[in-house]
């Protein structure tokens, strides 16, 4: 999509993706906090990938990288710009980025109840591996 431009988040995005995330992202995460925005961009300042069309955010994902795997989460389009690419266009990108990096595979967290995100997956090439399971222990209170 020509008209989309992807960058990675600065620090003073972090209020507006978060704006973004409760409009567009299905579900929260702990970490849904300005604290935890600013630790994953000040970690891993090429990690949150945003897409804007216009001057507006449209879309966002997280490209984790831990020298060992690539992560993905967060993948999120405004309900206004769906089925327009933006999610193909970020996908691209995280996955320019893995390639960069030396990642061999991307890992997407997808979650089950989502079935509105999964075509999109399936359409950038991913699909679920039934043997595994998601194992998670909250370490702070949120």
């Amino acid at each position: 999509m020509s008209d989309l431009l992807v960058r990675p988040a600065a620090p003073g995005d972090a209020t507006a993706v978060l704006a973004f995330w409760r409009l567009a992202a299905e579900g929260t995460s702990i970490s849904d906090d300005e604290a935890g925005v600013a630790r994953l961009v000040e970690r891993d300042p090429e990690a949150l990938l945003l897409a804007y069309r216009d001057g507006d955010l449209v879309g966002s994902v997280i490209a984790g990288f831990d020298g060992w795997r690539c992560h993905l989460y967060r993948l999120a389009v405004h309900p206004d710009d769906r089925r327009q690419g933006v999610a193909r266009t970020l996908l691209a990108a995280a996955e320019r980025r893995f390639l960069a990096l030396g990642g061999r595979r991307g890992d997407a967290m997808v979650l089950e109840r989502n079935e509105s995100a999964h075509p999109a997956w399936r359409a950038a090439g991913y699909r679920p591996e039934e043997q595994w399971r998601r194992w998670t222990k909250p370490l702070a209170t949120p």
